[in-house]
């Protein structure tokens, strides 16, 4: 099995936070998870390829991301990057666990904001132009900062700055990502922690609603307003979570892998991944290999 590239990151005990600014030609670096939580910021990036865990995309000029696992593997690879003045903001730090039950800093009141924004960009979290150009001016002199307490107090505020903007969204799936499902609904609750039990096998709408002591159709309409997905789409995530998991970490077949994943009709495995993935299942082995390596 191939491995992601652990880094090891400048980040010292007693050090607040690492940035790298820094204007680059090409995007060289191989895929990579570390320790240190990060917010990394890519200006004139057009055509490169993001992967955040199961998560592939082509961003736009300006890209904005924050992660705070540190099992999640990450890249910006070039793919059709045409510029040759990328400017590229990387902060990393160490500060604030992102479990919700803890008493570090970020547990206090004042950071609460912050706090969920962090809980969530376990699976990586990416954030839309308005809120990269809420916070564009304070990373642009970010670096620039000479005195670290300033520094702190001005990186604090680009996160909270965020935390309270609208727009961003999760970017690998929580099973690709092994986060615990969680909700505030106690049903809802039930009915994820089911299907992350069940998703080898074939779940029926009348079961689930059953968990949920509800009516078929008031379930699908309560679901459905509840987590923004019908209950098919949530399951298919689910499972395509686990599928691509398998695909990168094992050596078994596509076939074993879409039984494995409760789906008995290959050919509908395959439609259904490269409708959520944009390619079969057997081309994102291949494409994730060309940027793993072996330590």
């Amino acid at each position: 099995m191939s491995e992601v590239l652990h880094e090891i990151t400048p980040l010292m005990d007693k050090d607040a936070l690492y940035i790298a600014d820094r204007h680059k030609k090409e995007f060289a670096y191989p895929i990579h998870n570390h320790e240190a939580y990060e917010l990394n910021f890519v200006e004139h990036g057009a055509g490169v390829r993001r992967i955040v865990g199961d998560s592939s995309e082509v961003i736009g000029d300006y890209d904005l991301v924050l992660i705070t696992s540190p099992e999640l593997e990450h890249v910006w690879e070039q793919n059709d990057c045409k510029c040759e003045n990328v400017r590229e903001i990387t902060i990393q730090f160490c500060f604030g666990m992102v479990n919700e039950d803890s008493d570090d800093f970020f547990s206090k009141n004042p950071f609460s904001s912050i706090r969920h924004m962090m809980h969530e960009a376990r699976k990586g979290l990416a954030f839309p132009l308005n809120a990269i150009m809420k916070v564009y001016d304070k990373l642009d002199r970010l670096s620039q900062i000479q005195d670290r307490f300033t520094a702190l107090i001005e990186f604090l505020q680009i996160l909270n700055i965020l935390s309270l903007s609208e727009g961003a969204y999760t970017l690998a799936t929580t099973s690709y990502a092994k986060v615990k499902v969680e909700d505030d609904s106690r049903r809802i609750l039930k009915v994820k922690n089911y299907i992350s039990e069940h998703y080898m096998e074939e779940i029926k709408l009348s079961t689930i609603a059953n968990i949920a002591n509800m009516s078929d159709s008031a379930f699908s309409r309560f679901f459905k307003l509840h987590t923004g997905k019908t209950l098919s789409d949530y399951i298919i995530d689910i499972r395509m979570g686990y599928a691509t998991r398998k695909l990168i970490d094992t050596n078994e077949s596509v076939s074993e892998i879409s039984f494995a994943c409760g789906y008995n009709n290959l050919s509908n495995f395959n439609r259904l991944f490269k409708r959520k993935k944009g390619c079969s299942p057997t081309k994102f082995r291949e494409e994730y290999k060309k940027i793993k390596i072996i330590i």
